[in-house]
């Protein structure tokens, strides 16, 4: 469905620049911007995917990976077509780095995903699976709606978004989880075709803006694998986002355009994980390493279990309603109310 777009000015001889991301794309006649989905057509730019629906799915929302958000609760997740970056590893490639002709969707109302979510007993609206800053008119109609219905609402983004955009959207917004891909810009230039720079903005503005921020770092072997880079990653989350953010080191597998590098060691996510608590991070966590005692949570105070997982479920939940610690007190950075039984 075509909608026009927000967030765009109109400029000479029938171009426009797209303020969505911080491509900020100048776009002729005819012509998508970088993400594909966002065309001029006589000098108005239009969304081309304003309720198309890629992918649907009930999730756990520790699969987003949200670890202190309504732990234990369900998400209505949606994603798109299209993407905003050009990630060579991409797990979503199949959806994210097509033409709107190659792949297979269909189309789901604002309206119609709120009464899903509500339907299938999810706590939770996110938009996943691709990058959803480049389906912003349908996200922000649906995140007020959901809003109004009683759901919260999640962003798995790579933090591309405007200022202008994000400030925008927040009102309505509970979660922002990003990827920070990398801490060199060289990385994000030569893996990703964007840029450092604007996501950590975005990840700062997102907690300026009361929105509850996880960071998740993808850890490939040879690429921004270094001790320094981590230990520079975890610096800067513990001062511009907070001791109590929670981050997640991910391991690798190889996909899409990097099949010739190896998965991550788990001694290297290890590492990382002791690097980042050095550091003073209370909440450091390892991904796709099922089982591993670094997907839970314990009381940074008195190191006490206090949300076991396996497998994206929940075994265990030892914080009390009002997110302290059951043995010694200690507040815990808990957004929402547990979803378990």
């Amino acid at each position: 469905m075509l909608k026009e777009a927000m967030f765009y000015e109109k400029l000479d001889e029938g171009k426009v620049q797209c303020n969505l991301c911080n491509h900020r794309c100048k776009i002729s006649q005819g012509k998508t911007g970088i993400c594909g989905v966002r065309e001029n057509r006589d000098g108005t730019l239009y969304s081309l995917i304003y309720n198309t629906v890629s992918s649907e799915a009930v999730d756990p929302i520790e699969k987003k990976p949200l670890f202190h958000f309504n732990p234990g609760s369900k998400a209505y997740s949606l994603g798109t077509i299209g993407c905003n970056f050009r990630c060579k590893h991409c797990q979503n490639w199949t959806i994210s780095q097509v033409k709107l002709d190659e792949a297979l969707s269909v189309e789901i109302t604002p309206e119609e995903a709120v009464s899903r979510a509500l339907a299938t007993g999810c706590r939770s609206i996110a938009w996943t699976y691709n990058e959803p800053t480049i389906w912003y008119e349908y996200t922000y109609d649906s995140a007020k709606l959901a809003k109004e219905a009683g759901l919260d609402t999640v962003y798995v983004t790579n933090g591309f978004i405007t200022p202008e955009a994000l400030r925008h959207i927040s009102p309505y917004l509970d979660a922002f989880r990003v990827d920070i891909k990398a801490f060199t810009e060289d990385f994000y230039r030569k893996v990703a075709s964007a840029r450092l720079a604007p996501v950590l903005e975005s990840a700062k503005l997102a907690k300026e803006l009361g929105m509850h921020v996880e960071v998740v770092n993808l850890i490939i072997p040879t690429m921004n694998d270094s001790e320094d880079e981590l230990r520079q990653l975890a610096t800067w989350v513990y001062e511009n986002l907070g001791a109590d953010t929670p981050i997640h080191f991910t391991r690798f597998q190889p996909h899409y355009k990097m099949k010739d590098l190896p998965p991550t060691p788990v001694e290297t996510l290890e590492a990382a994980h002791e690097i980042a608590t050095e550091v003073g991070l209370k909440y450091v966590y390892l991904g796709n390493v099922f089982g591993h005692r670094y997907e839970s949570t314990y009381c940074p105070s008195c190191g006490e279990l206090l949300i076991g997982r396996g497998l994206f479920d929940v075994s265990e939940y030892n914080i009390t309603p009002e997110h302290k610690c059951r043995n010694c007190g200690e507040s815990i950075n808990i957004f929402g109310e547990y979803g378990g039984l």
